[in-house]
């Protein structure tokens, strides 16, 4: 059986449960994972050049089960990460990271870290662009956020302002992606729009 986005399924029908519905596209798959596939095409299509980055470790201890796996036991992080994601679409430098939360009214800002503000500052100081993809996935809606308002958000955070990233301020202040087949969560749309780029 073949879902499509928004729970229609193969006959053209959608799944409804006593009033509510039921939704059926992307269920299983994580942000990163939807992202990553996302990148992989953008990638292929010659649309984008974007990566994951690699979280830095330092291997302490390796078990080796098998001659043919080997199984890392102990490891340590080198520094903090920064971002997620970096690239280049349309001749400008991105960077940005990948948020999700059950949350339905908003996304924790402990969920974000200092270290990560800190570099998105020195993103946007530098010229480039820096966002979010967030995703609401008691909704089922993932937004591109802009960086500079996480920052401010975050500041007034600290000098005893509200702990979270409003709902109503992620959907109206950044740009709802729009569901596909071919990527299922295609964000270059909705970056091109609201970077003008």
């Amino acid at each position: 059986m073949v879902n499509y986005p928004s729970g229609v399924r193969a006959g053209g029908y959608s799944q409804k449960k006593k009033n509510q519905n039921i939704r059926y596209g992307k269920r299983g798959m994580g942000l990163e994972e939807m992202i990553n596939q996302a990148n992989d095409y953008y990638l292929v299509n010659h649309q984008a050049v974007i990566h994951k980055k690699p979280t830095p470790i330092t291997v302490v201890h390796v078990d080796y089960p098998d001659r043919s796996m080997a199984k890392i036991t102990e490891a340590y992080y080198v520094q903090p990460s920064t971002t997620d994601y970096n690239g280049v679409v349309s001749g400008k430098y991105i960077d940005f990271d990948a948020k999700e939360t059950k949350n339905k009214t908003n996304m924790p800002l402990k969920n974000f870290h200092q270290h990560q503000i800190t570099h998105l500052k020195n993103v946007l100081e530098n010229g480039g662009i820096g966002f979010l993809v967030l995703g609401f996935t008691t909704l089922s809606e993932y937004y591109i956020f802009p960086a500079s308002l996480l920052i401010k958000i975050w500041d007034k955070a600290k000098a005893g302002g509200e702990k979270s990233l409003p709902y109503k301020i992620v959907s109206k202040q950044g740009i709802k992606i729009n569901s596909k087949m071919i990527p299922s969560l295609d964000y270059l749309p909705a970056l091109k729009k609201l970077f003008n780029i």
